[in-house]
Parts: structure tokens; sequence; C-alpha cells
């Protein structure tokens, strides 16, 4: 098997994707509704895996979502996803979306989030994906603080696994 490139993240990066809120992403208390932006960010983020490891990707975890404001009816939301590190088959990638007031440029950090992704070979078992390369001050300090989020997921699926009934 030949050795995997290395690539760097901004080949895969998603920066300002634009998404118009209208009335049917609202919820009952009038703001949008968070599932959606949500599963918005997972599609977002698999778009990234797949195109840093050129393989079908899946997600394999979901951890810190954190929604810092509402965003509101007539604002427009601003989705930049890139890849923060990979390790093997998985890779994580970072989400924050904003929310743009259309009609006075206010620009708001609504959700931060991380989604790891594993990479499938054919046969549906996982495969290498190429190492990621950061090249900003940024990026480096994605990379390096991915690892440390890494290593807490896997200290705490150790801990866990010797429960039952979870």
């Amino acid at each position: 098997m030949p050795s995997l490139k290395s690539k760097p993240v901004a080949a895969s990066a998603i920066e300002k994707h634009v998404y118009k809120v209208f009335p049917n992403d609202m919820n009952s208390h009038n703001t949008v509704f968070g599932g959606m932006i949500m599963a918005k960010c997972d599609r977002l983020a698999l778009v990234v895996a797949e195109r840093h490891s050129a393989h079908v990707c899946v997600t394999a975890a979901v951890d810190s979502i954190h929604f810092r404001a509402p965003a509101k009816g007539n604002d427009t939301l601003l989705f930049n996803l890139s890849l923060n590190r990979s390790w093997g088959s998985s890779m994580e990638i970072g989400a924050r979306v904003e929310a743009e007031n259309s009609y006075t440029g206010e620009v708001r950090h609504i959700l931060s989030a991380f989604f790891t992704f594993v990479a499938l070979d054919e046969e549906g078992k996982p495969v290498d994906v190429p190492e990621a390369v950061p090249e900003t001050d940024e990026q480096k300090r994605r990379f390096d603080n991915a690892e440390i989020r890494r290593k807490g997921r896997l200290q705490t699926r150790e801990k866990l696994s010797g429960r039952t009934g979870q």
C-alpha cells in the first residue's frame, strides 16, 4: 500500500457557508432551532472529512457543542468548518457558526462544536487518512488542542468500558 501524503488543513476547509434563516427554521421560543444548526454542521463536517480523506466517512462522535447565543429570524448563518487533526482513520473537524444581521452587518458567534469522523474503505472498514498539516498560527493552535480533546475522549471511553448497562 502506498504511503499517504499529508494535506494542508486549508485544502478541505469550508469558510462562510451561507444559510439564510426563514420562519420554518424557528422554534417555539422564536429563535433558530438548534437541531437544524447541528444537522447542517454535521453535513458540512462530512464534506471536510471526505475532502481530506478522499473516502466515505461517518460521524463517530460529536462533542463540546456549545450554543453561545441564539440566532434569530432574518439572520444569515455563516458556517466555518476546518479539519483540526487526523489520527489513523479518524479526524476531528471544528465548527464555528456565526449569525449575521443582514441589515446592520452585526456578526455574533453562536455555536462551536467538534465532530470526529472515521474514513471507511469499500468494505466499510476503517482506512488510514492523510496527516493534516497546519500552516497558520490558528491552525497550529487547533491542531494542538485537538490532541488534548482526543486524550480526554479516550480516557472517558476507557473509564466507561468497564461499566454495564450504558
